[in-house]
């Protein structure tokens, strides 16, 4: 089945749900209007669906071979990659002044999410490259950025992060990979590191590890972590890449999904690195990175859950199967007619398109705070991130699984395509960050820190939300209704984790996974609610009906089967810690 980018939907987003009239009057952006928006996005698209979608179920049956420390990537990847950089698309968000094309996140999120729908396991080469260029962006000295910058955001060279050791795996506390300053201002880093990203493969001119090692007095702990840069190849004088650098493939892994992209185990042995910006700071300018990947990740989820709900619907819309249980048909009906299956379609319709419209909200968040002042929306952007990887990446695992089951039996099947979709969307909930740490993030650092401050900034922007709704007709009043109903939830759950985070630190987060997913739940809700309310007054001017009409239809529906899960939540949080931490798990 062919991929179809759903550009009228990203368009819509952008437009209403973005904050696209206060980013687009800065300075950095006002040379964009939506109409060059939709031109850029209707030109990836095509790229996508015609020469990367093909691609993904060969990469997903041939894999990423490795063979004496060299990685071969599947058929066709090398000449796709190729077209990639020749058509500038690395460079869409990225600084105009190191040759990227300066548009706005909200756009480059829409342009993940397309490229991740077509082939997750192409998209993310690009994904991990756009993470080193924001540190390098943030944290590099203006040599390191001449050297790097204007290669990676063309595409001709690509990044990784290097994290991960065998012993140290989310306790980045326990990294022992050494670094020791040689004299001339390089440091020779040894050590081992697992599960890193395209950490070899044969589509770049060169790979630019960004690694995590100690120096030899530094503190133990995380606090003694150095960030450094190590080419594949050392970079030449002239910025050309030349002599292979003392870092070696070791291996890469079998995988549940994402088979064509290269996992690899990498030996450092005295390699050629040089340090980013202080000696021990290296956790804090490797978040930056990991910030990036992660709200991401969760947009590489909205792009799986509209890969399988587009190929369930087209099964549904085909298969013929029982007649109709309200006795309208004596023959065999296509099984989208069953109440069902009805109900799983629009299910995965809701999440996918609530997903979508919190990622462009907070992309239009983090654009206004990056290029900005005002704490508040600052402090409301990070607020939203673990929001977007949590619910976009756990609800994307579920969508994938509801196609399985609309399939029945045949979802069972590889040919059909169901199958791998659920596959490549389990590693969502657990890299970049699993889900407990993202909800621990939520809790610890954006909750708990500020006693609360932000979330209840968010709550109030809900209510001026449902404000909006209630002038509405009766379709925007049970959305508000709903809206508001989630709110009183997260409102409720609030005070209870402020309150007993003080007292019982446990039972506070035995319920961080409850909160993180009812906060994205309800952020979902009121963006899709937003654009209700948009949609509205669209139709009100005339404009597309059906089209407007389906966005209402899909607010609804969430509002009325989805944001009452929010109580759920809210039960699971402040009543069900004693029964979680009494349990008893016999040897």
């Amino acid at each position: 089945m062919l991929y179809q980018p759903p550009v009228q939907d990203l368009m819509f987003c952008i437009e209403h749900l973005s904050h696209w009239n206060e980013v687009s009057a800065r300075d950095q952006y006002s040379q964009f209007d939506l109409s060059d928006v939709g031109a850029v996005l209707e030109g990836y698209a095509q790229f996508c669906a015609e020469q990367i979608a093909p691609l993904s179920h060969i990469g997903d049956t041939l894999g990423a071979r490795f063979d004496k420390g060299r990685v071969t990537m599947p058929e066709g990847h090398a000449r796709a990659y190729a077209q990639f950089v020749e058509m500038g698309w690395q460079a869409l968000t990225h600084p105009v002044e190191y040759g990227g094309t300066g548009l706005p996140r909200a756009v480059g999120a829409a342009a993940v999410e397309m490229l991740n729908a077509a082939d997750m396991s192409f998209g993310l080469c690009p994904l991990l490259t756009d993470g080193a260029i924001e540190a390098l962006l943030l944290t590099g000295s203006d040599e390191q950025k001449a050297a790097y910058l204007e290669p990676l955001i063309a595409g001709r060279w690509s990044g990784t992060m290097n994290l991960t050791e065998p012993q140290a795996g989310s306790d980045l506390g326990r990294v022992a990979t050494k670094a020791l300053p040689r004299g001339d201002g390089s440091y020779g880093i040894s050590g081992t590191k697992i599960f890193i990203t395209y950490g070899a493969q044969d589509l770049t001119e060169n790979i630019i590890h960004l690694v995590l090692a100690r120096t030899p007095d530094a503190p133990a702990g995380p606090k003694g972590l150095s960030l450094f840069i190590v080419p594949q190849k050392l970079v030449e004088p002239d910025g050309t890449p030349g002599a292979g650098n003392s870092v070696n493939c070791l291996s890469i892994e079998h995988k549940l999904g994402v088979r064509a992209s290269p996992t690899a185990v990498l030996e450092y042995d005295d390699a050629t690195g040089f340090l980013i910006g202080n000696e021990n700071s290296g956790l804090e300018y490797m978040f930056i990175m990991m910030n990036a990947a992660r709200f991401s990740v969760g947009v590489q989820g909205i792009g799986i859950s509209e890969r399988a709900y587009q190929r369930a619907l087209a099964y549904a819309r085909d298969r013929v199967q029982s007649r109709p249980v309200n006795g309208g048909s004596k023959d065999a009906v296509p099984i989208i007619d069953h109440p069902d299956v009805r109900r799983m379609l629009m299910r995965m319709r809701s999440l996918t398109e609530g997903g979508r419209a919190m990622a462009a909200a907070t992309a239009g968040l983090l654009d206004i705070a990056h290029h900005g002042d005002d704490p508040e929306i600052g402090a409301l952007a990070e607020f939203m991130v673990p929001l977007v990887k949590g619910f976009c990446s756990e609800r994307a695992v579920e969508v994938a699984s509801l196609g399985v089951q609309i399939h029945g039996g045949m979802g069972f099947i590889e040919e059909t395509g169901a199958a791998q979709h659920y596959r490549d969307a389990r590693i969502l909930p657990i890299y970049e960050g699993t889900t407990a740490i993202q909800a621990n993030d939520l809790l610890g650092r954006k909750l708990m820190r500020d006693g609360g401050t932000t979330a209840r900034l968010f709550a109030a922007r809900i209510a001026e939300t449902e404000a909006k709704l209630a002038r509405g007709d009766a379709k925007a009043q049970s959305i508000g209704t709903s809206l508001a109903q989630a709110r009183g939830a997260f409102e409720a759950a609030l005070d209870w984790m402020l309150d007993n985070g003080r007292r019982d630190i446990d039972a506070a987060f035995a319920g961080s996974v409850p909160l993180l997913m009812l906060a994205g739940t309800l952020a979902a809700g009121w963006q899709l609610a937003k654009g209700a309310v948009a949609a509205q007054t669209a139709l009100d001017a005339g404009q597309d009906t059906q089209f407007l009409t389906q966005k209402i239809a899909t607010a609804l529906f969430f509002a009325q089967h989805i944001l009452p899960e929010c109580t759920t939540e809210q039960t699971r949080i402040m009543n069900g810690s004693a029964s979680l931490l009494d349990a008893a798990f016999p040897e």
